[in-house]
């Protein structure tokens, strides 16, 4: 009896540690700064988590075989919150390496930063080809739509750490805005120079690229993985943490008072 309870024990043991090791790799997996990363933590707490079922499968049996209804008592409370602690932990894992805030965010600061800056040198050359009578429209024209590109750019950052559903929508209402701004002004500057004119097909060609990573960006935020795997990680997930680890500890507190009590 006293070997059964000694290895009872050790797999309590061993499954508190193996349960505690997947949570911090989950965490780790939402805090992850690159795919590879959030991927690697990812699959680090999957094989974790499947050593503390094993410990889990292995233990029931044991605790039946000794006749520990206290000790039976505390596994099937850990089971009951360990599984809704999957299913949270699941969401999160499968959100956190999906990584779309921080897609979002490298092509704001890069493909996007390129286009824009594509656009402008694109107005640049408008506004030095345009004659000297049409100089002063053009480059307010070239003025405003280069503003307005900016602007938009701007909007990005906070429309990628937004979690609000009608706050991303205002955001891109006004980015919608800015972009036909951007637009109307193009299309002015072609009436001033004639559309063929190889400048302003430069900066066309420039602003189509920039609202397609716009429209890239606003959609990978919007599916906000990093943000709702962090929430979840965050408000749901450490009071099911505990809940589990409070019943692992009691069944341990259990099986040293039967070890105490084997060996009077």
């Amino acid at each position: 009896m006293l070997i059964d309870l000694g290895e009872a024990r050790l797999l309590a043991a061993d499954l508190r540690v193996q349960f505690n090791k997947a949570s911090d790799a989950s965490d780790r997996a939402v805090l992850a700064d690159t795919d590879e990363a959030s991927i690697a933590f990812a699959k680090d707490a999957a094989r974790v988590g499947g050593l503390a079922k094993a410990d889990l499968q292995a233990l029931g049996p044991r605790l039946q075989s000794l006749g520990y209804a206290a000790e039976l008592g505390s596994l099937r409370a850990f089971e009951g919150h360990l599984s809704e602690y999957e299913k949270v932990d699941r969401d999160i894992l499968e959100l956190a390496v999906e990584n779309t805030n921080l897609k979002a965010q490298r092509l704001s600061f890069g493909p996007t930063r390129a286009a824009a800056d594509g656009f402008r040198d694109a107005l640049d050359a408008v506004a030095r080809s345009t004659p000297p009578k049409d100089r002063c429209r053009v480059d307010a024209l070239v003025g405003k739509a280069v503003v307005a590109v900016r602007e938009i750019q701007v909007l990005q950052a906070p429309h990628i750490a937004e979690s609000d559903d009608a706050a991303m929508t205002r955001l891109e209402h006004e980015m919608a805005a800015l972009a036909g701004t951007a637009r109307d002004g193009v299309e002015a500057l072609s009436a001033i120079l004639g559309p063929g004119a190889p400048q302003i097909a430069a900066a066309t060609a420039a602003l189509d690229r920039f609202d397609a990573v716009s429209r890239e960006i606003v959609k990978l935020s919007r599916r906000n993985s990093n943000v709702r795997s962090l929430e979840l990680s965050l408000r749901r997930k450490p009071a099911l943490t505990a809940k589990c680890d409070e019943d692992l500890r009691a069944l341990q507190d259990a099986l040293a008072k039967e070890a105490f009590t084997a060996t009077r």
